[in-house]
């Protein structure tokens, strides 16, 4: 499995995340070509994918959900989100209890 393409900014952590809209949970896939995947309910229609995805990985995370923004890939299964006021180590450790990160 590829490793996570996630690096620090800042104050900011930018991780790459792979969006699976329309299915039958919200959940942590696993990790494809270094991108977080991630499973949502949500139909990809006026916004609800990207709210539910923002939500989700600020529930993940623990952090507050303003924390969370896509910076990029907005219309895209392919995204980059950042997520404010936290470094690499620390989303490393939250989500490693959800899926295999290296």
């Amino acid at each position: 499995m590829s490793s996570l393409d996630i690096s620090q900014n800042d104050e900011d952590v930018i991780l790459s995340v792979k969006v699976v809209p329309a299915g039958s949970k919200t959940a942590l896939a696993g990790l494809l070509d270094g991108m977080l995947k991630v499973k949502l309910s949500a139909a990809p229609e006026k916004g609800k994918a990207n709210k539910a995805l923002i939500s989700f990985l600020a529930d993940v995370l623990g952090v507050k959900k303003n924390s969370v923004s896509i910076i990029s890939g907005s219309t895209n299964p392919h995204k980059k989100v950042k997520i404010s006021g936290v470094n690499v180590d620390f989303v490393i450790k939250k989500l490693s209890s959800d899926v295999s990160v290296d």
